[in-house]
């Protein structure tokens, strides 16, 4: 009888070992969102599961990078592992366990920046258990100012420029004129700052001079999330040649009281010359002082407002 209970025994622990591995072997890695997005600034959460569903609590979980295998995340012997994880996810990262007796875990990561875009592993180990699985993170920037102006005019038209900067990953730049048609650039070009922020910079050549307003819009690919900003072309012509004509009238202004200037020195002195005086009278010197004064500080005047228009391409 001893001897029937110890091979009974023996028999009952093996087939338990076996369902063990067996079941150990039937577990599987999953998650349940394999692209994510996320905004610069906002968070992330990264989660992943067993299937079928069980206590994952006393097994190792890691998320690491696929590009580089930098770590992110351990958890391990029932609690986070410091010390291990790459320096720029230390303070930034959260375990997230509420439903670790389900077999589900997630790490959120706060304060997203562009350099967490990519591809991240999960990983679950016990013994005789080992599985990962990979999510893509992708990361969308939305542009933080949008600046229209009318740059010079052309013999064809007019060029209206369009700058955006705050962008990830590379958006979509075009101008629509004011029924909503797209009008075609006539330069585009980006470049990237140091943070991989996306700089637009686009010029638009406006021949049909019976357009009312222009429009620069900047989407984002990602998110599908549009920027716009417009300009009254009516208004912004009206103001160019406004001023174009201001300094073309100070100007001939000025050129005419240096005529008027030049004139009365000359027949003033030819008077008190035909006289024999031998020097102007004061009053006509403080009168001829007062005009030169006057005739260099408007000239200095139109020189500076000539200046700041020509540096603006209107001239």
């Amino acid at each position: 009888m001893k001897s029937t209970y110890s091979c009974f025994s023996g028999y009952h622990v093996c087939f338990t070992f076996l369902q063990v591995i067996a079941a150990a072997e039937n577990l599987m890695v999953t998650t349940p969102a394999r692209h994510l997005v996320a905004r610069v600034g906002g968070q992330a959460e990264l989660s992943c599961q067993v299937s079928p569903p069980c206590s994952v609590e006393f097994m190792e979980v890691r998320w690491f990078r696929s590009d580089n295998s930098k770590l992110v995340y351990q958890y391990r012997g029932g609690h986070g592992v410091n010390g291990e994880a790459a320096p720029e996810y230390v303070n930034c990262t959260e375990f997230v366990k509420e439903a670790i007796g389900k077999g589900r875990v997630a790490i959120r990561i706060h304060n997203i920046s562009i350099s967490d875009d990519g591809l991240y592993q999960c990983s679950f180990n016990d013994s005789g258990f080992s599985d990962v699985t990979s999510m893509n993170l992708s990361v969308a920037a939305f542009g933080l100012k949008m600046q229209i102006h009318v740059e010079s005019p052309s013999d064809d038209g007019f060029i209206v420029g369009c700058l955006s900067e705050g962008w990830f990953p590379q958006p979509r730049m075009e101008g629509r004129g004011s029924k909503g048609e797209v009008v075609p650039y006539s330069s585009i070009s980006h470049s990237q700052d140091g943070d991989r922020f996306f700089h637009m910079k686009m010029t638009l050549l406006l021949r049909n001079q019976s357009q009312e307003s222009i429009t620069c819009c900047v989407l984002n690919p990602l998110t599908g999330e549009e920027k716009q900003t417009n300009l009254i072309l009516a208004n912004a012509l009206f103001n160019e040649n406004y001023m174009k004509k201001s300094i073309f009238g100070f100007l001939s202004t000025s050129i005419f009281l240096s005529l008027f200037y030049l004139l009365t020195f000359i027949f003033n002195k030819q008077d008190h010359e035909s006289k024999c005086e031998p020097c102007f009278h004061k009053l006509d010197i403080i009168v001829m002082a007062l005009q030169f004064l006057c005739f260099i500080v408007f000239s200095i005047t139109i020189l500076l407002k000539y200046l700041q228009y020509r540096n603006k391409g209107l001239f």
